[in-house]
């Protein structure tokens, strides 16, 4: 199975603290999570559901968390 993001696109993650946005880049998509790389070298497993192809979209993503 594909995922929605490629390897080499920049993508913004948000996290669980409701102000927390970083810009990061996939690496590789399997068995349904994104490893995806920061820009000081560190990386980490995601799900799609965390990550937004532009800082507007994951913006408005955490504004509907709070409602």
């Amino acid at each position: 199975m594909e995922g929605k993001y490629k390897p080499g696109q920049h993508v913004f993650l948000t996290g669980g603290n409701t102000h927390l946005i970083k810009e990061a880049t996939v690496q590789r998509y399997s068995g349904g999570f994104y490893t995806i790389i920061f820009e000081n070298g560190g990386g980490i497993k995601v799900r799609e559901s965390r990550i937004y192809p532009t800082r507007k979209e994951a913006e408005q993503a955490i504004l509907n968390r709070k409602r």
